[in-house]
């Protein structure tokens, strides 16, 4: 690259980290926020909620990447346009080129990054972070229940406990379960104790009350009795995998054997092609944030500053991305749509491009013949003063 272009390249870049860490940091608090029951509902320590606040960065980078590209060309030319840069490049006879080259270079970089991360990083990572919140979850009476605490486990069913001893020894324990239509059960035990493969809880010294649906109800003492945790254990230990968390390879071919894919096999089709299309946005962004503010312009053309226009632009089409990839789960008709968004900006703001050219090679153009023809004839008129 010539330095003009490494100079263009810089600002570009420098205005896009400005545009891209504060809007990251934002989004991601708020993410990070909005998880902060795993620390509270299930006594992790904050080596554990860091680590997963780690794992979710990665998925929002490549929803604010393009729109921080954006404002770094849009800013950065609109800048170099008011300081009369643009117009002394053009005056110099410099080519396009060292406008577009660095700026796309660039959006080629940040583009190749959003498919890594939308491909590779982010399956993995996703799927970390359902592993560790489902084990989080997983033992939840000897580890997870807070002593005197009412807790709900999961619907129709609910623990309190007034002790916890070494051991997995539970005191006062209290266990109300509705989730049997034809009885509702309500367990007191004076000691339990969960098994150790967190299968079984064992209450010791205890009554059961059975109520029946018509009101009757029943109280039985017991020495010993054993509550099934299995089936909860099992659910709150398993990470449930959507399709977003699956693989490239997984998704371009679905095991036919998978039970979440037979359930849904339209979310795996419009997750494959989102992936195979989003990457492309930062490049079409950037295109279109040429093609808005690429160019000099007079101070007197009254116009909407270029920001605001590719904004309005950027946020338009990114919400008919996420709408068309919506519409692809159930309709596969929407899947071509899926690109047209990315491939149709960057031809549409191509076209402009050459169209704006062409027009001022002909302005260039007809301004030499003019010129041309100016100095003829004034030297026919000196030719004739001569005669």
């Amino acid at each position: 690259m010539k330095r003009l272009e490494y100079y263009i390249l810089r600002r570009v870049t420098q205005m896009f980290l400005t545009a891209l860490l504060p809007v990251l940091a934002i989004i991601w608090t708020t993410q990070v926020l909005a998880r902060i029951n795993l620390v509270t509902d299930t006594g992790q320590s904050i080596g554990s909620f860091a680590t997963l606040a780690t794992l979710i960065l990665p998925t929002i980078i490549p929803i604010v990447m393009p729109f921080a590209i954006v404002i770094g060309i849009t800013q950065t030319l609109t800048t170099m346009n008011n300081d009369s840069e643009l117009a002394v490049i053009d005056a110099a006879g410099a080519p396009r080129s060292v406008i577009l080259r660095p700026i796309l270079t660039l959006a080629i970089v940040l583009s190749l990054i959003t498919l890594v991360i939308i491909n590779v990083v982010q399956p993995k990572v996703k799927t970390e972070a359902r592993q560790m919140i489902a084990n989080a979850y997983a033992d939840l009476l000897s580890t997870v229940i807070q002593e005197k605490t009412f807790r709900k486990v999961e619907d129709g069913l609910y623990v309190e406990i007034s002790q916890r001893l070494a051991g997995r020894v539970l005191k006062g324990l209290f266990v109300a379960d509705y989730r049997d239509p034809s009885a509702s059960l309500i367990y007191y035990a004076r000691e339990g104790a969960v098994d150790p493969s967190g299968t079984a809880l064992i209450m010791h010294d205890g009554e059961v009350q059975r109520k029946a649906p018509g009101g009757t109800v029943s109280i039985v003492h017991f020495d010993s009795y054993s509550f099934d945790l299995a089936t909860l254990t099992q659910s709150r230990g398993k990470a449930n995998l959507r399709p977003s968390d699956r693989s490239l390879g997984f998704l371009l071919h679905p095991d036919p054997n998978d039970d979440d894919y037979k359930a849904h096999p339209g979310d795996y089709r419009a997750e494959l092609h989102k992936r195979l299309s989003e990457w492309m946005l930062p490049f079409a962004f950037a295109l279109m944030s040429l093609a808005i503010a690429g160019d000099a312009r007079s101070h007197r053309e009254g116009r909407i500053h270029p920001m605001a226009s590719s904004l309005i632009l950027a946020l338009l089409l990114r919400w008919m991305s996420f709408y068309v990839g919506n519409k692809a789960e159930t309709n596969g008709h929407f899947v071509i749509l899926l690109y047209a968004v990315p491939v149709g900006t960057a031809l549409i703001a191509s076209l402009i491009m050459l169209r704006r050219k062409s027009s001022l090679m002909q302005s260039g153009l007809r301004s030499r013949l003019q010129q041309l023809k100016a100095r003829l004839q004034r030297q026919g008129a000196s030719s004739g003063g001569r005669g």
